[in-house]
């Protein structure tokens, strides 16, 4: 009974990460931005960018919301872009969301609040929030760090 308790809770575990590691390329996508236009992550690169899974009925993510803010305001300018992917089921909250929580930045799109979007289903979103931060080159350092880390690494890399 007890093996199977652990191994059911494996594989539970490995089946809430999300699909990819520190290391591996991040793989592009496309998607329409509120303003109606379109863009693709690739369109970042050049620059450290936070690839943010959320959802504006999700307390932990609104809660850290204000840091990512806090920490684009200031490594902006210095090449840090933020794209925002949020987990939705009502656009209207979605944007209420967005303008409360003061998310200046212009990469912003939402999908299927099922987890069963496009994007979210090739990276395996099952739980969020969910952060992958990318190097310029659009490789994957870090997988869901924790605000304060994610800042002594810009703070590195824009010295």
């Amino acid at each position: 009974m007890g093996a199977a308790l652990v191994i059911g809770l494996f594989i539970w575990y490995k089946y809430r990460q999300p699909r990819f590691i520190a290391g591996e390329t991040a793989p592009d996508f496309q998607v329409t931005l509120p303003d109606g236009s379109t863009a693709r992550l690739s369109d970042t690169r050049g620059k450290y960018t936070l690839l943010q899974f959320w959802g504006s009925w999700c307390g932990p993510c609104r809660a850290e919301n204000p840091q990512l803010v806090a920490l684009y305001n200031k490594y902006h300018s210095s090449g840090f872009e933020i794209f925002s992917v949020a987990i939705e089921q009502n656009p209207r909250n979605w944007v209420r969301a967005i303008a409360e929580d003061g998310m200046i930045w212009k990469y912003h799109t939402m999908e299927s609040g099922d987890f069963g979007g496009p994007i979210s289903s090739h990276y395996n979103i099952k739980s969020i929030p969910t952060l992958f931060l990318l190097n310029p080159e659009g490789k994957i350092l870090e997988v869901d760090p924790m605000p304060g880390e994610l800042e002594k690494i810009l703070e590195r890399v824009r010295e």
